[in-house]
């Protein structure tokens, strides 16, 4: 089968929807389908490169930031994506498109569906979902909203990364949603044995954006300073300045460490060191870095929203709080930090509940929905 993915975010560019994309592409070119990726271009990237049997295309969109991409970049995206993509079409043309994130990517899967009568499946990850990260996109939306509805109607199949993406978006756009959660290599990802690291290592990772509460993150852990651990906050943005101003106003510059924005591996890397994953966010769609954490047999430490309902058993290899709840993320990180054996026995539960969460069957799911939707086409 020949796959079409559109997605404006892509690795190095981008967070969780873009590392998502790559994993399923790979599994996908791993099962034999002939796969391409049509993403945004950042300086210093390749325009174009072949990675684990599939072919990437960046164009040029007007993104200028690894981390964040405004309006005018998403739609520069889809103005060049349009024309890039009829080229492809025309050269190679592809049995689906799908597209990551509604917008606007599935704008631009709506207008070359439009044109050539290919079919197109969205992913939704949540940031494309009304009210999914407000303080991020609600003002955007109130703009562009009247003109969604025609993108998720027209689509072949919708999916969405969590149950809670999947019921947010049944709010605003009544068609037949289902979930296939983002996956990860557990082959790849193998801390092969967990060990304690100390003193105890915590990690961060994510935009530094009010929508993953950084500055509440470094606050919460000031309140534990008389114990041992260290904090790597992986990552950038634009509070960037004021979590450093934090941590220095709080004295603890020795024990949280801000390394700047890093790529996947290292991010891998980072928690085969870690203890505990720390994320104290507003709002998560099904968080990559959280299924990348169990993987990598890390306790986990979150907000009591969106995808972490389902990566965290709360008591049993994590905690769950609502956001506001900052005294309860202290308790929940003292007791692991003061109780090595809970701390052990929650790591082994992540890398047990990890299974659920196989890239492999992750796969295996969309290549059942591309094939009923090519079927569907064929058969008319």
């Amino acid at each position: 089968m020949r796959i079409l993915v559109l997605t404006h975010e892509f690795p190095p560019v981008g967070g969780g929807g873009g590392k998502a994309a790559e994993d399923i592409c790979r599994c996908l070119a791993k099962h034999g389908h002939e796969v391409k990726v049509l993403t945004a271009y950042l300086k210093g990237l390749p325009k174009e490169e072949s990675l684990d049997g599939f072919q990437v295309q960046r164009i040029s969109s007007m993104r200028r930031q690894a981390y964040r991409a405004d309006l005018r970049a998403m739609s520069g995206y889809i103005f060049a994506g349009f024309f890039a993509g009829i080229r492809k079409m025309r050269l190679w043309r592809p049995d689906i498109l799908h597209a990551h994130f509604a917008v606007p990517s599935g704008a631009l899967a709506w207008l070359l569906n439009r044109l050539t009568g290919i079919p197109y499946i969205i992913t939704a990850h949540l940031g494309d979902v009304p009210g999914g990260v407000p303080e991020k996109t609600g003002r955007w939306f109130r703009w562009i909203y009247p003109f969604t509805p025609a993108i998720w109607r027209s689509s072949a199949q919708v999916v969405a990364v969590s149950e809670f993406t999947r019921q947010l978006a049944l709010s605003h756009y009544p068609v037949d949603i289902r979930v296939i959660p983002n996956g990860v290599d557990l082959e790849r990802l193998n801390p092969s044995e967990i060990r304690l690291s100390q003193p105890r290592r915590l990690v961060f990772a994510g935009r530094f954006v009010p929508q993953k509460a950084p500055l509440q993150l470094v606050q919460t852990l000031a309140h534990l300073r008389d114990l041992p651990w260290t904090c790597t906050m992986l990552g950038d943005g634009p509070l960037r300045s004021e979590v450093e101003n934090e941590v220095a106003r709080l004295g603890l510059q020795e024990r949280i460490r801000l390394p700047g924005w890093v790529t996947p591996e290292e991010v891998i890397t980072e928690f085969a060191y870690s203890d505990i994953l720390f994320m104290p966010s507003l709002s998560e769609g099904l968080s990559v870095v959280g299924v990348q954490a169990l993987a990598m047999g890390l306790a986990i430490v979150a907000s009591q929203i969106g995808g972490f309902l389902d990566l965290v058993d709360h008591g049993e290899n994590g905690f769950l709080h609502v956001p506001e709840d900052r005294e309860g993320f202290a308790d929940s990180l003292k007791k692991l930090l003061d109780d090595p054996e809970l701390l052990y026995q929650f790591r082994q539960n992540s890398r047990s509940k990890a299974v659920a969460f196989d890239i492999g069957q992750v796969g295996k799911s969309y290549e059942k929905v591309f094939e009923q939707v090519v079927g569907k086409q064929d058969g008319n």
